[in-house]
């Protein structure tokens, strides 16, 4: 499904940051609301964002005035508001934004439901109602999906895709897609209440607001503890000062009704401002804080005596977390992510996520925190079932290669040097090539190189089996380094593609058996090194993808000619031509992949497939891997080759690349 046009319906200040980030984007969007003043209101916000950042840029010397305001007028002529729904018949993609009243969001389905096309997608940024119960009042449950933005929704990077009962795993990645298109950080959600970022902040600020009310604490003082503690970018009461004290109120209310007293809390501090319609900075007056930044009348004035309260926040953010892993509402990762892109917690300000954090700390110190915890403050911090099952497997976190999250532990010498970006693990006959070139572990000249190291070192040392894995917790392999390719003149550029591709058919036709470890995104280059490999086993957020037809050029290493071997020639072709990821749940229903795994347990489940493959008969693996893609693919590689190596010198290519490395739409010219 593709969006070329886009509406919001909900015109308050969300609405209109909502529909800027999408004409950002170069996609025209409607902007609705019932009354033309509110409607005036969101095209402000729209002016305002768009202005700022634009003008933000004039400031660094990266803009003229008069640049900043064509570009300015450029993404406002793409937002065009309107009280009614005329323009609705060709709408592609729908976010509903008004009031988080449910029986007013389904009047909205319902209208909306009448006067789009029936291939549209209606999403709705709810941020705690239920995406089946809005879907109820259409006749296209399959094609509801949530699409949560954090506020401010022009700045945050989380958006939260909630599937409901009756979504399809094919409105589910196109949401994926259409959020990555308009340039944020999706990560999947099951149904539940708060979903995972509002249910894992709230249960921990619970524990605070619960603190500071029992004894009497200095709002300003727990803030400037917590803040200090680098547990959160700010402290708490600041952070809902800055959010609503309203919208948190009523959120906090319906995670207490859903998961009861003991585990969340609602402050009594924050309703007495709520019914005085103090709500915080969105209003420009008093909440817990006042206009000047001093803190409001409204918690008490004692010091913290220790930093118990900020050691609570994150033991009680880490344990809702991982209840969220063990439902499966959503994997470690996204969770992780959820924290990092909706609530700024930030590895490079020193802060971690609760699943990094917890590994960094190790997982059997995590558990006898909480178990005293428990002793201490009751059931709501009581260690979850999968905590202990990883304790008990001897998994607790990098001190020993794996926990929620799998980390190198590279031999001692190392084929490519210590400074190699693929580094060589040895256990037992099975050898692991850790992708270590961040940020993207992208695929160029000195990568193609080391690995083609690390894997003659691991066959000579007596290998039976080579797995590929990446160090790097988000991404396999986001591709080949384009900077690399604009830098090399055509000569080693050639020289580079046919090194890649005899390392690839290296790894195809050599006795050693070759495992894809996919933990996150495998695109362009990554793909095509996973399809080389003789089998993938895939995380189940890890997607896939061949997105070079977006740059003006074709896949160079392999993937006109692998995919299709593998998905069939109409699939790779659909592929190729549009260049979207696809999820690793259909990436296995089309045999891209071999296997898909909760994402914890990717490297367990690589390592059972290692060991039995190395306890086969050699000779007979040899043979078998020999024989099986005894077809004419080299033939195919050369065309490839050549094909590439034209393309690569169009204007078209040169466009795409540059278009993609300045972070601005493509112009093609067809030459």
């Amino acid at each position: 499904m593709f969006v070329n046009k886009a509406a919001v319906v909900g015109a308050g200040v969300m609405g209109g940051q909502i529909a800027q980030t999408i004409a950002a984007a170069g996609i025209p969007v409607l902007l609705k609301d019932i009354r033309q003043e509110l409607v005036d209101r969101g095209l402000q916000e729209a002016r305002s964002v768009t202005a700022g950042r634009f003008g933000a840029l004039v400031q660094n010397g990266k803009l003229t005035a008069d640049e900043a305001a064509a570009k300015t007028d450029a993404v406002l002529a793409l937002i065009h508001g309107t009280t009614s729904y005329d323009g609705f018949g060709d709408v592609d993609f729908v976010i509903e934004a008004v009031p988080e009243k449910l029986e007013l969001k389904q009047a909205v389905f319902g209208e909306l439901d009448a006067v789009t096309p029936g291939h549209a997608i209606l999403a709705s940024n709810t941020s705690g109602l239920s995406i089946t119960e809005i879907g109820d009042a259409t006749l296209r449950p399959e094609k509801i999906v949530g699409f949560h933005y954090c506020y401010p929704a022009a700045v945050m990077p989380l958006i939260e895709v909630i599937d409901g009962e009756d979504t399809s795993a094919e409105t589910l990645q196109a949401a994926m897609n259409f959020a990555q298109a308009i340039k944020k950080t999706p990560i999947r959600s099951g149904e539940v209440p708060g979903f995972v970022l509002n249910r894992i902040l709230l249960s921990g600020l619970s524990e605070v607001w619960r603190m500071t009310e029992d004894q009497d604490l200095s709002i300003k003082a727990v803030d400037e503890l917590i803040a200090g503690a680098k547990i959160t970018p700010m402290g708490p009461y600041m952070l809902v000062n800055l959010l609503g004290l309203d919208t948190t109120f009523h959120v906090a209310e319906h995670m207490v009704a859903a998961y009861g007293p003991d585990r969340f809390y609602v402050h009594e501090g924050m309703a007495t401002q709520v019914a005085a319609g103090k709500l915080g900075a969105k209003t420009g007056g008093e909440g817990f804080y006042k206009a000047d930044g001093s803190a409001a009348a409204t918690g008490g004035s004692k010091q913290p005596a220790d930093d118990e309260i900020a050691r609570l926040l994150e033991l009680k953010v880490f344990a809702e977390a991982a209840l969220v892993l063990q439902e499966g509402v959503a994997t470690h990762r996204d969770i992780d992510v959820a924290l990092m892109a909706g609530a700024g917690i930030d590895p490079a300000r020193g802060m971690l996520p609760p699943f990094m954090k917890a590994d960094e700390q190790g997982l059997d110190v995590v558990l006898e925190r909480l178990e005293a915890a428990a002793r201490k403050h009751g059931p709501a911090f009581a260690p979850p079932r999968i905590l202990r099952r990883l304790v008990a497997q001897g998994r607790l976190g990098r001190s020993t290669g794996q926990g929620f999250y799998a980390y190198p532990q590279p031999d001692a010498v190392q084929p490519a040097g210590d400074d190699a970006v693929v580094q060589l693990e040895t256990r037992g006959p099975v050898a692991i090539a850790w992708l270590a070139s961040p940020p993207m572990n992208a695929i160029g000249p000195r990568t193609v190189e080391h690995l083609g190291k690390v894997h003659a070192a691991a066959k000579a040392g007596g290998a039976r089996v080579f797995v590929i894995a990446s160090a790097n917790p988000q991404v396999f392999s986001a591709g080949a380094d384009l900077k690399a390719f604009t830098t090399q003149d055509e000569d080693a550029g050639r020289g580079f593609i046919a090194a890649t591709h005899a390392l690839l058919r290296t790894l195809e036709t050599d006795p050693v058996v070759t495992i894809a470890a996919v933990n996150g995104l495998a695109l362009g280059g990554g793909c095509e090194l996973a399809m080389a490999c003789d089998v993938r086993i895939a995380a189940q957020s890890a997607s896939f993808g061949q997105p070079e037809i977006k740059l003006g050029i074709i896949p160079g290493f392999g993937g006109t000619q692998r995919l299709p071997r593998l998905v069939g020639e109409n699939k790779a072709l659909e592929m190729n031509l549009i260049g979207d990821a696809i999820s690793a749940t259909e990436a296995w229903e089309f045999g891209l992949v071999n296997r898909t795994v909760v994402d914890h347990e990717l490297l367990d489940t690589v390592l059972a497939w290692a060991r039995r493959f190395a306890e086969q008969a050699p000779v007979a693996v040899a043979r078998i891997k020999d024989v099986s893609g005894n077809s004419d693919l080299d033939a195919g590689i050369a065309a490839e080759q050549d094909a590439f190596a034209a393309v690569f010198a169009t204007a078209d290519a040169k466009e795409g690349i540059g278009a993609f490395l300045g972070k601005r739409k493509a112009v093609w010219s067809g030459t």
